[in-house]
């Protein structure tokens, strides 16, 4: 059985006329210790699609299933990262991290939560900022400080919201290397949205692409069967990963273009600058907007 399920998944905003209808059709299954990647379009759907599996939203229709049982609201089982860090800037790393330590483990001992949590922040090579506060961190320390907390919860299912959009390229990659390197040691089933196909095929067993909205819904998946541990700069020369990535974005300008045919919304493609250098672009136009893809 898989961790995790969504089944007929139908989500909407708003009443009567000024009704969207955001997502629809969604079926998805995870198996446990799978890493899936969710590739689309800014404004299709997917923090609302990742909100609805940590609970923080309801399908209209249709139910989400986790261990196979329906997901009512947020829990310690499921560990979030998100975009924009959410670390509270009074507290410093070990406090942040103290505090989902608390609630997902109330019954520990005082000397082993602090055993805990000094682990996790070892994990993500923090122990020297132990007792920092945010502010005198740079972006990529407290986005490892994120990740720290969210694995602290040792929770079932790792998600993750564009966790590294707001970070320089540099800065980018060596967190993509650290966060699959943490998730190698427990292999906990991980789901990361992204706009960054390039980040997808590094990360992820499988790419699915969200489709644009109103009324989004998931797409063919591609499997990713680079072997793991992932050379990035082996990866970039093999022949297959350009095939695998031009099939990818050829799917996604394809499905953007038919889209904006049908509709005066302008689609925002995923991000398709590269990660690494030496790529040839291919120039695309979609209604005048120039795409590129490598």
């Amino acid at each position: 059985m898989p961790i995790l399920e969504l089944k007929n998944i139908y989500k909407s905003y708003g009443t009567g006329t000024s009704k969207v209808a955001v997502l629809d059709d969604i079926n998805l299954a995870v198996k446990e210790g799978e890493f899936v990647a969710i590739v689309g379009f800014s404004g299709s759907g997917k923090t609302t699609l990742i909100n609805m599996i940590n609970g923080l939203e309801s399908p209209d229709t249709g139910e989400v299933l986790l261990q196979g049982k329906p997901v009512t609201g947020p829990g310690p089982d499921r560990g979030v990262i998100f975009q924009n860090y959410s670390l509270l800037p009074w507290l410093t790393v070990f406090k942040n991290i103290k505090l989902a330590v608390d609630e997902a483990f109330p019954q520990l001992s005082n000397s082993k939560k602090e055993n805990h949590i000094r682990k996790y922040i070892e994990m993500v090579n923090l122990s020297h900022a132990a007792h920092k506060l945010p502010k005198e961190l740079s972006g990529g320390m407290r986005q490892r400080v994120a990740v720290a907390r969210a694995l602290a919860m040792n929770p079932e299912i790792l998600l993750m919201d564009e966790p590294l959009s707001a970070l320089d390229a540099l800065t980018r990659g060596t967190l993509q290397e650290e966060i699959i390197k943490i998730w190698s040691q427990d292999k906990k089933t991980a789901i990361l949205i992204t706009n960054d196909v390039d980040e997808g095929i590094i990360m992820a067993d499988r790419i699915i692409p969200l489709t644009p909205g109103p009324m989004a819904t998931l797409g063919p998946e591609f499997r990713i069967d680079f072997e793991r541990p992932r050379d990035v700069t082996a990866i970039n020369k093999d022949p297959h990963y350009k095939r695998l990535r031009n099939d990818i974005l050829e799917y996604l300008i394809e499905v953007g273009a038919t889209r904006q045919q049908c509709s005066d919304q302008k689609y925002i493609l995923p991000d398709l600058q590269p990660i690494m250098p030496g790529r040839v672009s291919i120039g695309r136009k979609i209604k005048n907007q120039k795409v590129k893809y490598f």
